[in-house]
């Protein structure tokens, strides 16, 4: 284990084991001037980018008909907590068609729930 390595691994945040597919919840903590507060952000993981403490996931959801997706670090401070609620069986690692789907079209298939 290299200097680097050892000095990341202090930083490492525990965060559930999720996979592209599962709806989550992530709480992200919201700066408004000098208050804080929590706000959830809760959709679909169309990806995983691996890679220790860079590693990132892309939450995607739809909100008033219209698409918002979300890359947030995984082991970022402003995470307070991720909750995976429903888990989906898919075949693809990252899920971008999603993105030209709506509706009923971009419901997926139930898999095993974590929970």
């Amino acid at each position: 284990m290299g200097a680097i390595d050892l000095v990341e691994k202090s930083q490492l945040a525990e965060r559930p084991a999720m996979k592209a597919g599962d709806t989550v919840k992530v709480h992200v903590k919201v700066r408004e001037g000098d208050k804080e507060r929590i706000q959830i952000f809760e959709g679909v993981v169309i990806g995983l980018h691996r890679g220790g403490t860079r590693a990132s996931f892309t939450v995607r959801k739809v909100s008033f008909g219209q698409g918002v997706e979300r890359i947030f670090p995984l082991h970022s401070p402003t995470i307070q907590k991720v909750e995976v609620t429903r888990s989906a069986k898919v075949r693809r690692a990252k899920l971008y068609y999603l993105r030209d789907l709506k509706g009923k079209a971009a419901r997926m298939k139930e898999g095993t729930n974590k929970a």
